[in-house]
């Protein structure tokens, strides 16, 4: 045959055949993505009640800070302190705790890292970054800063930036980068559009508040900018004593709120410039006050505007916190809770209160959409000290043991709600921390307001290791098992397809349009902040098919702006009538810490239920119709394809 003939009529049966084939092998399963896909998530692995704790051991350092480095890994710092576990002949003061054996190990974290700030980098390395001067028994400073004196052979952490390149094989270490940051104790960190980090705040020598001789008013990036050199900030410098771990959060628009003492900017970080914001009412939210805050949930419906809650802290005048006659356990803490959408107004919003007042509050975002408030105490603030009116060292005291839930989709008035929750048996008070796991539940562990290791039956708030996990409502129903989420996902680009099958849906085809994917960073938790920690809602829309309840759900990659999520590592969820699947570890961008490619969206196909067949009885088999691998596609759409190939390319 030459090369401009066309076959014979059994060969062109016989291709026409092949192609019909071929479109079959597409409906079983064959997709084109931009990345891997993952196995399906399974079912969750603990046996705990449902809205109650439950104690899963003692941690080997107490749990100051607190990150989910990989699905199965959990990492702990703590200051340098007299922790019972050594580590090559000193105490130990950072730990990994392995999730599905339940077994942990120290690590070295080289530096006193007392209160420190972390996030991670688009890369996914995370950064643990400042601390406190080398100490000795009683965190009193050691007499050499270089870590060689006992008894804790502790160096000055101030100016670190430890680093931690997570793993799974259990052998990760901290390390220290070689270019330090500037003295800074109490800093905030948050994770910007290009993966790299902004550092904030912070003072030199550490003490209950901040003032004027040891402020260290600016911020500076990681890896560095230009010179390398710190940039004043106005707000910290105008807000002491109380601007230590000032409140940040990168905005959908490029700016970084701040909200430090009783102000609020947003920081133009192409001009370094600050735009006042109305100052926050009620109680001041920041550290020692410690109110819970959290960005909720960025959605398609509220189209990725980014609204900031606070609540709980302390209603503490600028004058107050050195006033000799001013004694914070006997202070009450403030029930109060506002919003603001900085995006679109300077000015707070009033927010149903916490239904206790507390300070020292967590607010862990869960991925049904919800919110879990827990710890924390209802009078007093954050830090310890040796005074006569402290409780032991305490600062804060009346431990608030209730967890309670916010919907931020219930009607005012009712968005707090403690129904099926059981209390904690453990107080959490100051340095106790919280983050989300991949299977919905939260670890919660530390609370130690004291200047070195101490416990005892007198002590009314020891150093604390026990460690919990609470379990959401849901936690023991059937998960979904989506197949076809990706392990890494862009800014723009095509879109890609996840099947669920009739147990994913319970049966009931309607249940697709109560479907809602999501990727969640937890966060690095410490002093009731989790920093970086966001929910970021999938545009989605689906094909489902009533003959057996099984659905496509064709999925949007991220909207195109990475100030949306910045890049790096996240869990990805999808939820079904309010039951998420298990959360996979995934990475958002490119991986890198650069600039991140934006790609053109894809247009999602309009949501679409098939109605059944005659005669389907809708059973939950194969069908006719039906959601097969992860295209949607029906046998008569093969018999049609393969009919017009036989007719237009090959002649009848």
């Amino acid at each position: 045959m030459g090369s401009n003939s066309f076959p014979s009529p059994m060969n062109r049966r016989l291709l026409s055949a092949s192609f019909a084939l071929a479109l079959a092998s597409v409906a079983q399963g064959q997709t084109v993505s931009t990345a891997p896909t993952l196995a399906a998530p399974g079912q969750p692995q603990r046996t705990g009640i449902p809205g109650g704790f439950e104690i899963i051991g003692e941690s080997l350092v107490s749990a100051q800070q607190l990150f989910l480095g990989t699905e199965d890994k959990v990492y702990f710092v703590d200051k340098v302190e007299a922790n019972p576990t050594q580590i090559n002949g000193h105490p130990v003061w950072a730990s990994e705790w392995a999730l599905a054996s339940n077994k942990q190990r120290g690590m070295e974290a080289i530096t006193n890292s007392f209160c420190a700030g972390g996030n991670v980098l688009g890369n996914g390395t995370w950064l643990n970054v400042g601390g406190n001067q080398a100490v000795q028994w009683g965190g009193e400073p050691a007499s050499a800063q270089d870590g060689s004196v006992g008894p804790y052979f502790n160096a000055d952490g101030r100016t670190s930036i430890r680093m931690l390149d997570h793993c799974d094989e259990g052998d990760c270490e901290w390390y220290l980068s070689p270019v330090p940051s500037e003295q800074r104790w109490y800093p905030t960190l948050e994770t910007l559009q290009d993966g790299s980090i902004i550092i904030l705040g912070g003072c030199r020598n550490g003490g209950y508040v901040n003032d004027r001789f040891q402020d260290n008013p600016s911020y500076q990036f990681f890896p560095p900018r230009g010179n390398g050199e710190s940039i004043p900030s106005p707000i910290l410098q105008s807000t002491l004593p109380a601007n230590l771990y000032p409140l940040t959060w990168l905005l959908p628009s490029g700016g970084l709120l701040i909200q430090s003492n009783w102000a609020t900017v947003v920081l133009d970080l192409a001009t370094n410039t600050e735009k006042a914001l109305d100052n926050i009412p009620d109680a001041v939210r920041v550290y020692p006050a410690s109110a819970g805050t959290l960005m909720l949930p960025l959605t398609p419906a509220n189209n990725y505007t980014a609204t900031v809650l606070f609540c709980g802290g302390s209603n503490i005048k600028t004058d107050q916190w050195l006033a000799p006659d001013f004694h914070p356990p006997t202070y009450p803490a403030s029930a109060s809770c506002v919003k603001l959408t900085p995006d679109v107004s300077g000015s707070y919003q009033n927010e149903d209160p916490l239904p206790e007042a507390r300070v020292m509050v967590s607010l862990i975002q869960l991925p049904d959409g919800k919110v879990l408030a827990l710890n924390g105490g209802g009078l007093g603030t954050a830090g310890y000290g040796n005074n006569t009116w402290a409780i032991g060292h305490s600062y804060g005291d009346r431990p608030v043991l209730q967890p309670v839930i916010y919907d931020p989709a219930a009607p005012t008035g009712s968005k707090w709600s403690i129904d099926g929750l059981s209390a904690s048996l453990v107080p959490r008070m100051y340095h106790s921390s919280a983050v989300l796991l991949p299977d919905g539940s939260v670890l919660v562990s530390g609370s130690n307001p004291n200047p070195d290791y101490t416990v005892g039956p007198d002590v009314t708030y020891p150093t604390e290791y026990r460690t919990e996990i609470w379990y959401p409502s849901w936690y023991k129903e059937r998960r979904p098992q989506p197949k076809g989420l990706l392990s890494q996902y862009s800014y723009g680009g095509p879109k890609f397809d996840i099947v669920l099958d009739s147990d994913d849906l319970a049966g009931d085809v309607e249940n697709v349009k109560k479907v809602v994917v999501s990727i969640i960073r937890p966060g690095f938790s410490t002093h009731n902040m989790n920093m970086g920690q966001r929910f970021v809602q999938l545009d989605s829309s689906y094909t489902a098919y009533a003959d057996n309840n099984t659905a496509v759900v064709h999925v949007s990659q991220l909207p195109p702006n990475p100030a949306i999520l910045a890049p790096g590592p996240a869990l990805v969820f999808v939820t079904v009538n309010g039951i998420p699947s298990v959360g996979k570890m995934v990475m958002v961008g490119s991986g890198q810490i650069a600039e991140q490619p934006i790609l053109p969206v894809e247009a999602l196909a309009p949501a679409e239920i098939v109605p059944k067949t005659a005669g389907s009885g809708g059973s939950s088999g194969g069908g006719e119709n039906a959601a097969v691998g992860g295209v949607r596609i029906s046998g008569s759409l093969v018999a049609l394809l393969s009919f017009l190939v036989s007719v237009f390319v090959f002649g009848s």
